[in-house]
């Protein structure tokens, strides 16, 4: 293969890791270091996969949460749905996710798959994943178990991106 192809393919490569959910930040943590985002917390025990729903809108607003009192910042949109209701969708940490990359922004049409949960006395979504267009899929979950991927290992998150 010529220099020329293999730049190019290594390119390629690298655009496809940006539009497939390439919005994650930060290091390993430990379940200490997570701030209420960790697998087992009262939080994390709300996303109920086998009650998994999806629904269409319009990406209103990109913003910080705190989800429960105590727990460390989240990322979440305000999605309008089909229906013109407004949904506050949960996405995950603020310290695991990274709006200005996250690829997701006021005005896109967005997919969204997750759980209904009632967290801190209100209704919101809990994401797993949200599909913008054809090509371009933020997840955050694991589908089968919800499993989220700021809790998992580097070696467990790469296989996770690799197997999609």
């Amino acid at each position: 293969m010529s220099g020329v192809r293999v730049l190019l393919l290594l390119v390629f490569i690298g655009l496809l890791g940006l539009y497939t959910g390439t919005a994650f930040s930060g290091k390993s943590r430990s379940p200490e270091e997570m701030g209420g985002w960790e697998p087992g917390s009262e939080y994390n025990k709300l996303y109920v996969p086998e009650d998994r729903e999806k629904f269409k809108g319009t990406v209103l607003e990109v913003k910080e949460v705190v989800p429960m009192p105590g727990m460390s910042p989240g990322v979440a949109l305000v999605v309008r749905d089909r229906d013109g209701e407004e949904v506050t969708v949960h996405v995950g940490p603020r310290w695991f996710i990274d709006p200005a990359t996250m690829g997701i922004h006021r005005g896109d049409q967005v997919k969204v798959y997750g759980v209904w949960a009632e967290v801190d006395g209100q209704d919101v979504f809990i994401a797993s994943k949200i599909k913008k267009g054809e090509h371009f899929e933020l997840k955050v979950r694991r589908t089968r178990d919800g499993m989220p991927y700021w809790a998992m290992s580097p070696e467990e998150l790469e296989k996770e991106r690799s197997d999609q």
